[in-house]
């Protein structure tokens, strides 16, 4: 999501007469689009804001006469946007006096606005409205999503939101608080995006929300009224010129067998769930407040399992959360070792603003929750090791993405030409192809494994 929005706010901006630059010390404006999951995410943010006050400091200093107005007319304008702006708000300018601007997740569409204010002199600008980014008709229709695309990391793939925030209130979650309650975007404006996002050439959609699986949307023409998530990847399907559609975050407490089917059923809709667990104790994740067990979890997977034999499954791990012992790490160990995911988020438990959790005791000491976390990570690498070697030999469909950073270790040939490329099941292929196969769809023939790289041959 925050990838999502940071192309947004490119767009934005370019859409001002902004051009992106790759230096620090040649930018007018420096924004940061932070994350507040995690306290090490925010520790990286703090850190690198305060580098920074020696820059703006010799910017302001050119400015104020030592260098011709016309080398450098203004200082440079730095600001700290998405959720540690709405987690913090006006405690960023206490902290970093020399930040200019600070605004909330649900609020990315004013920053044009607040550069422009402090551009012009303002200090200390604020937007952080409570609740839900703005979906109203001006937002969502044709004209405004597009120029939301002004910018994009890539061109054959691109997210789409299908809805902002978060109602599950998850124990150890910031998210519901700093993004807001869950707003659906209407269906017809996704299918708009959709189809415009072709047009320029886009092949595959990752379909975005904190929890897809409760998307619901009023619609007019439907007898009961609503639209869920998977009517709307029926309808996405029947876009033509795309090729692929994906989607996250699946909660597992809605998830159900209707989105197993239209995973099996649906032509472009890619064999690959993230479902994230958190816990394999259901003492933790009572107390993490996510509405199932252990034994649904397992349930979810073995229907999934039936109904589209094959699909990729991917998760999300939290080690040390308070009261954790031994047993409940063993639990979670024992799922991983069961399941056997393809990938896995695995992080240490650590206490976030707002959240029930941070009323809790964080007994865990840290070296256990080093230990807990190498300890999954070690046997999360060897089922990922197992699960990838099951391919060699396979002839897997494969989406070309973009040229390699380098070759294969074992092709001895580094003039040759490599791309990368995403199997359905989202794994990652090099293989030696022309770069008109960029935004294609083609087979390959896995031959190998480098890591978590597949590395084939076309077919």
């Amino acid at each position: 999501m925050n990838e999502r929005d940071s192309e947004i706010i490119y767009s934005l901006m370019i859409h001002k007469g902004y051009i992106p630059v790759k230096l620090y010390e040649d930018a007018d404006v420096i924004i940061f689009n932070t994350c507040a999951v995690r306290r090490h995410a925010e520790d990286r943010v703090w850190g690198k804001l305060n580098e920074l006050k020696g820059l703006k400091a010799k910017k302001a200093r050119l400015v104020s006469g030592f260098m011709p107005t016309d080398v450098a007319d203004r200082g440079v304008i730095i600001g700290l946007v998405g959720c540690m702006g709405k987690a913090y708000g006006k405690e960023v300018f206490k902290r970093l006096p020399h930040v200019d601007f600070v605004c909330g997740p649900s609020n990315i569409y004013d920053i044009p606005v607040l550069v422009e204010k402090a551009s012009s002199g303002r200090r200390n600008v604020c937007s952080i409205a409570r609740g839900s980014r703005s979906l109203d008709r001006e937002k969502c229709s044709k004209g405004f999503a597009r120029s939301l695309y002004l910018y994009r990391e890539d061109n054959v793939s691109s997210f789409v939101n299908i809805s902002y925030g978060c109602n599950n209130f998850c124990s150890y979650c910031i998210v519901p608080y700093v993004r807001g309650r869950e707003v659906s975007r209407p269906r017809e404006a996704i299918i708009e995006e959709v189809k415009y996002l072709v047009d320029k050439g886009i092949k595959e959609v990752t379909f975005l929300g904190q929890n897809v699986n409760s998307y619901k949307f009023p619609d007019r023409g439907s007898a009961a009224g609503k639209n869920d998530f998977v009517r709307l990847l029926e309808a996405v399907n029947n876009v033509s010129g795309l090729e692929r559609i994906r989607f996250m975050t699946s909660h597992p407490k809605d998830a159900n067998t209707g989105l197993f089917k239209a995973i099996a059923g649906l032509d472009k809709v890619c064999e690959h769930l993230h479902l994230p667990l958190q816990s394999g104790s259901d003492r933790i994740l009572r107390l993490m407040n996510r509405g199932y067990t252990s034994g649904r979890y397992l349930k979810l997977i073995d229907d999934m399992r039936m109904i589209a034999p094959g699909c990729a499954i991917t998760t999300d791990i939290i080690v040390g959360f308070p009261s954790e012992s031994e047993e409940d790490f063993e639990h979670t160990r024992d799922i991983i070792d069961r399941i056997g995911f393809d990938s896995a988020f695995i992080f240490k438990y650590s206490p976030r603003p707002f959240t029930k959790s941070l009323e809790m005791d964080d007994d865990v000491p840290m070296q256990v929750k080093r230990r807990r976390n190498q300890d999954l990570l070690d046997l999360q690498a060897k089922k990922a090791r197992e699960n990838n070697a099951r391919f060699i030999g396979n002839i897997e469909n494969a989406l070309g993405i973009s040229p390699a950073k380098r070759p294969p270790d074992s092709s001895g040939d580094v003039s040759d030409c490599y791309i990368k490329a995403r199997t359905r099941k989202n794994h990652q292929i090099v293989c030696k192809a022309d770069r008109s196969l960029i935004g294609r769809v083609f087979d390959v023939k896995i031959t190998g494994v480098q890591g978590n790289t597949l590395i084939g041959d076309m077919v």
